[in-house]
């Protein structure tokens, strides 16, 4: 892949974001696999040749793959992880009681051999030549016949066997719903090599991060499944299964027992499937002429939801490819199957049942994954947040355009998520690695909630118009190149000519916590004085609403010196009053109202509710 010119890619802290760099570089690679399934023994036979471009400076001796079947193991770091928690996940416990006590129990403790999940890997080779190959845990180590030099190609053959795990997390079979087949980080998986090195991550619990390539796959399983999944279906007249949308009909030989299913996935970081006999197959036209597939069961309680909201996650498409940019592929799926939803290159797995605002909520989110993960894709362990955070934005935003009652602000269930967690005492700064929360609880609210409210808050400093043209940008600028945090933090710098790194870096690498307050209102010779104090160690501009008891309104705000920034009025129906800069180091600041105390009702600090203040309480003075 040729090297793209970046105007920058800067450091921010201590190796564990970013790298010093004039130029922007990514790996390439190219899958071929064929696949035979065993729909007996779920087990599955394989081979996988890759085209490995190493684009980077460096000369390469060793590679890392992915094993993440070998996760679904008695003893494994998943396995150890669940025991060790203190709020496992309730998909991957049982309730079992120990002396007359209720415990949660490891489902992976008790998987018995033809139960447990397992990727095997034989007969590595390097362009012809035998490499070195050893398992460690999630992980394949390879020792390579001879270094790759930058700027160079070379090829890689190796056999595989896997056995599907029964369903516990992400993939399996025979999950809650009955999917047989969850064909998720089902195949070895070349680990990702940056600017920072590799990232051969275990798989315990967490996110995932791959290289951009072509994946072109061959499953042949028996012939009364139905499939769904990544990429393009290139040859269905030899499969002939109900594509509605071209109607196409073939009369298969009565010996055929197996079909093969050959797709083809351009430019993406992951191939996932999914297979039942008992599927309906739905195929909607989308924006742009995108093919919007949907595979579900063939269950009357469930048809009517999922009919339903296929044209509502039509008009969603339309939306997030106008707040963000337009999804580059032409063909999406929606697909049952999984443990609640999940997002992978060109496709979901989601669960089918329940209500229909819950079904095309869940479609909506794993749906945004799209664009901010498998087109952008930052990498999720070490940056959750820009991903789910970013994608539970848009997904709020967007199921509001389309409800049939508005809200003012689609986005309150995140503040009320991140102040329960900062109440807690138990909140982690949002760079710690998703791997290293003490519980899943906390980890979900940093990188959902937290990552949400960065974006809105963000719509706070900036205005809304500058937020929007922000992502559109940081779109636009980084599909296809795994931004980081200062990506898009920049980007939004040269939108607006604002200056953020105060707010990345409070934000993101710590837990200091917004809180300021009205100290003190005064009469003062006809006037009245206002006195705020800042209470919490991060620092904000300050929007400041007056009512009065005539029902007249006026607002004022206070710049932040360190952001040297003046936003736009956000509502310009009200005026507003610039006042002078307010620096961090002071901790009051003190402005006047040329209204006696006595006419004022209420004064307000940040009456849009978007500045995520954990006091407040404090943010209003009301006269009694």
């Amino acid at each position: 892949m040729r090297k793209l010119l970046l105007l920058a890619f800067i450091a921010l802290h201590s190796g564990s974001l970013f790298a010093q760099s004039t130029t922007y570089w990514q790996q390439h690679v190219d899958y071929k696999m064929e696949v035979a399934m065993d729909v007996k023994t779920y087990q599955y036979k394989g081979n996988q040749e890759l085209v490995y471009t190493n684009n980077s400076p460096d000369t390469l001796k060793k590679v890392y793959y992915h094993l993440f079947n070998n996760a679904f193991q008695p003893g494994s770091e998943m396995d150890a992880r669940i025991q060790s928690i203190k709020d496992p996940d309730s998909r991957m416990v049982n309730k079992v009681k120990v002396d007359g006590k209720e415990v949660k129990e490891s489902r992976i403790k008790t998987l018995k051999p033809n139960e447990i999940g397992y990727l095997r890997i034989s007969n590595f080779k390097q362009d012809g030549v035998v490499a070195t190959a050893k398992e460690v845990g999630t992980i394949l180590e390879v020792t390579l016949a001879k270094p790759i030099l930058p700027n160079s190609k070379t090829t890689f053959t190796l056999n595989f066997e896997g056995q599907v795990p029964v369903q516990i997390r992400r993939s399996g079979r025979n999950n809650v719903e009955g999917i047989e087949l969850s064909m998720t980080q089902w195949y070895p998986k070349i680990a990702e090599f940056d600017f920072e090195g590799w990232h051969a991550d275990p798989y315990i619990a967490r996110e995932f991060h791959g290289v951009w390539g072509n994946f072109d796959v061959q499953i042949t399983i028996d012939k009364n499944y139905i499939l769904g999944g990544s990429g393009y279906l290139l040859n269905k007249n030899e499969i002939g299964y109900g594509y509605q949308d071209e109607g196409v009909v073939v009369t298969l030989p009565k010996k055929t027992k197996t079909l093969t299913w050959h797709f083809n996935a351009p430019m993406v970081h992951d191939f996932a499937w999914a297979a039942d006999k008992n599927y309906i197959h739905d195929v909607v036209k989308g924006p742009n002429d995108v093919d919007l597939h949907f595979l579900y069961k063939n269950d009357s309680k469930i048809i009517e939801n999922w009919k339903k909201a296929e044209p509502k996650i039509v008009a969603i498409m339309a939306l997030f490819n106008k707040t963000v940019g337009d999804y580059p592929y032409k063909q999406y799926s929606v697909i049952q199957g999984g443990d609640g939803g999940m997002e992978y290159a060109m496709c979901t797995l989601i669960l089918g049942q329940g209500a229909l605002d819950g079904l095309v909520g869940l479609i909506a989110h794993e749906m945004g994954h799209s664009w901010f993960q498998h087109i952008l894709a930052s990498n999720e362990s070490k940056h959750g947040w820009m991903d789910e955070g970013f994608t539970s934005y848009l997904e709020d935003f967007a199921t509001n355009e389309i409800a049939e009652n508005k809200v003012e602000n689609p986005f309150t269930g995140a503040y009320k998520g991140y102040f329960s967690m900062v109440n807690s005492g138990k909140e982690l700064p949002q760079g710690t690695h998703a791997d290293r929360f003490d519980e899943n609880r906390v980890y979900s609210i940093t990188s959902y909630s937290k990552g949400e409210i960065f974006l809105t808050q963000l719509s706070y400093l900036i205005g809304k118009e500058n937020l929007d043209k922000t992502l559109r940008r940081y779109y636009q600028e980084f599909k296809f190149k795994h931004p980081t945090p200062n990506d898009i933090k920049r980007t939004a710098e040269r939108v607006s000519g604002a200056e953020l790194d105060w707010y990345l870096t409070d934000w993101t690498l710590t837990t200091n916590t917004i809180d300021y307050g009205i100290k003190e209102v005064k009469e003062n010779a006809g006037q009245t004085t206002v006195v705020l104090e800042r209470i919490g160690r991060m620092p904000m501009p300050i929007d400041v609403l007056v009512e009065y008891t005539d029902g007249t309104k006026e607002s004022f705000y206070i710049p932040l010196r360190m952001m040297s920034f003046e936003k736009e009025n956000p509502n310009p129906a009200v005026k507003r009053t610039v006042l002078n800069d307010w620096a961090w180091a002071y901790p009051t600041f003190e402005f006047a109202v040329s209204k006696p105390k006595t006419s004022i009702k209420k004064i307000t600090i940040d009456p849009s509710g978007l500045m995520a203040d954990v006091k407040p309480e404090n943010n209003s003075f009301e006269l009694k």
